[in-house]
């Protein structure tokens, strides 16, 4: 399936979490903390919440907790 990362194209195979997409298109860190700081995801189940990307324009989602969708559009903080 071929989502958008950054607004580059990448052809995944299906079955995986965003935040999996994510680390196998190279991106590890997903958002900066209040100080600048890259971060990523921690614990993989939802509860650190330091996986929160922009999926499909809607901002704050757990990449760890979304399964992958093709078209899907992914935003990190760069």
């Amino acid at each position: 399936m071929k989502i958008t990362i950054n607004g580059q194209v990448h052809e995944l195979e299906a079955g995986l979490s965003v935040a999996a997409a994510l680390a196998r298109a190279g991106v590890l860190a997903f958002r900066r903390s209040t100080s600048a700081e890259p971060r990523g995801p921690l614990c993989g189940m939802g509860v650190c919440q330091e996986c929160r990307v922009r999926i499909d324009g809607r901002p704050e989602r757990l990449a760890c907790m979304t399964p992958l969708t093709d078209g899907m559009d992914v935003e990190t903080a760069r």
